[in-house]
């Protein structure tokens, strides 16, 4: 089923192999993108090579716009973004993903229309490509080693897309199903460690004995126990009561 929010359209110009658009069509709905178009495929449209490597997404290839040439892919569009790994001449500004999927989901805010651009396998866009892009998107990669894969630039553009237009949480604790221990409970287990302890001679020299409890008591409380947990650090503790009583 298509994805009904606003979103930018996906450019493929003069894609060379269908592997790559099928695996672009993947990672595309990987992030709910499906505005696919291709412009003027080497290998010709439709290609199997595709489908067998969209791997769910076929629907983004049957539904991809087929182009002659960029000026057919992005006329309807308000701000075309355009992706390079290289160096240009062309005075455009610069902006990295991030900043990339920024402006993009404020232009659609506005209803504006967007393009980003992704070029061939080979060597990219050509100037004549980049020539017709409101603003250049460099991804940070490693000099020496540029070349991303298509699929790859995709994923990428892609990602940063849906952290700009969904809530992304930087860290997610699960307590499973028992949930969090409350403060009483782990209070209880506190108490219990320290009365088995005591009768251990653990806390000793007495004169230190005070903060030794302190300090046990301030590590329970760093720990992110759940209610499992401390059921079984108390049955821990209760089973080995009952081995040394055993062994008597």
């Amino acid at each position: 089923m298509p994805n009904p929010k606003p979103q930018p359209a996906f450019v493929l110009v003069r894609p060379q192999m269908g592997e790559n658009i099928g695996a672009s069509a993947r990672a595309m709905w990987n992030f709910g993108l499906d505005r696919m178009r291709i412009v003027a495929p080497r290998d010709g449209w439709p290609n199997p090579a595709a489908t067998a490597l969209a791997s769910g997404a076929g629907r983004l290839l049957d539904e991809a716009q087929l182009c002659d040439d960029v000026v057919d892919a992005t006329g309807d569009c308000h701000f075309v973004l355009a992706t390079t790994a290289r160096t240009r001449d062309l005075t455009k500004p610069v902006v990295s993903p991030e900043r990339a999927m920024q402006m993009a989901a404020e232009r659609i805010s506005d209803g504006e229309k967007v393009a980003v651009l992704f070029g061939p396998e080979r060597a990219g866009l050509e100037n004549e490509d980049i020539a017709r892009a409101n603003v250049l998107i460099s991804v940070p990669v490693n000099p020496e080693f540029p070349s991303l894969n298509l699929a790859q630039c995709v994923l990428l553009l892609g990602y940063e897309w849906r952290r700009q237009t969904e809530a992304v949480a930087a860290e997610v604790d699960n307590p499973g199903k028992s949930g969090w221990a409350q403060g009483i409970e782990v209070e209880k287990l506190a108490e219990h460690y320290e009365a088995r302890l005591d009768e251990a001679g653990f806390f000793f020299p007495e004169t230190k004995a005070d903060s030794m409890k302190v300090n046990l008591r301030n590590l329970w409380s760093r720990l992110p126990l759940t209610q499992a947990d401390v059921q079984i650090l108390h049955g821990i503790l209760r089973q080995m009561v009952r081995w040394k009583e055993r062994g008597r």
